[in-house]
């Protein structure tokens, strides 16, 4: 059963807005990383970690923590790369609209 926070992020179509929007951000830094002229030593580690968030969007509502963890490791990865800056951000915000983690 979905929380009543869930619930509101289910359109009509039954698709939840937080996975399509998550989704949309993730589909975006890869194609800006996949441009990006630099290299750089963890780059094929943001590479991999994106696919795995994409591969989460396609299977229902992933995980808090799971989502979490794949953010950190994108952003130690990118590190300091001002031109990928605003994807980062905006995946960062579509991760975020999943809540926190459950306290351990």
């Amino acid at each position: 059963m979905l929380r009543s926070s869930e619930r509101r992020a289910v359109t009509g179509g039954g698709e939840d807005q937080r996975v399509a929007r998550l989704r949309t951000a993730v589909s975006r830094l890869r194609r800006e990383l996949a441009a990006h002229p630099a290299e750089f030593p963890d780059r094929v580690v943001a590479e991999d970690e994106l696919a795995a968030l994409a591969a989460m969007t396609a299977h229902g509502v992933p995980e808090v923590l799971r989502l979490r963890r794949s953010l950190l490791v994108i952003a130690g990865a990118i590190g300091s790369m001002s031109a990928l800056r605003r994807g980062l951000v905006d995946v960062r915000a579509a991760v975020d609209l999943f809540g926190e983690p459950p306290r351990r």
